[in-house]
């Protein structure tokens, strides 16, 4: 028995050729913009942890910088000799633990803004 020749018609395959390469450039789009997209992700991570570090390193500092100005006002407080002195001594030390607080909360903004700019 002979088997029947059939043939496909040449504008059927030229249509299945180019919808191979638009499937192929597709896909290789899609594979582009995701690696793009991994990438970014990453960078914004290495950002994050960049920030949140630095964050941290600032955050020992002033509690470093807030212990020894307790420390110090301790000591200045047992050592005065009356209780107007003492409190003098406790004033001063409200008002510029208050001002180091206030450039402490501008150092952790400085922070947000500089990771914010990234």
């Amino acid at each position: 028995m002979q088997t029947p020749n059939f043939e496909i018609p040449t504008e059927m395959r030229d249509f299945a050729d180019k919808s191979v390469d638009q499937a192929r450039t597709a896909v290789g789009t899609l594979m582009a913009n995701a690696v793009k997209a991994s990438e970014q992700v990453q960078a914004s991570g290495q950002t994050f942890q960049s920030t949140f570090s630095a964050a941290i390193a600032k955050g020992f500092d002033h509690a470093q910088a807030n212990a020894n100005a307790t420390f110090d006002f301790a000591q200045k407080l047992v050592r005065t000799k009356d209780l107007r002195e003492a409190f003098e001594l406790q004033s001063e030390f409200v008002r510029s633990q208050f001002a180091a607080l206030q450039a402490q909360a501008k150092d952790y903004g400085a922070l947000a803004q500089n990771a914010a700019a990234r």
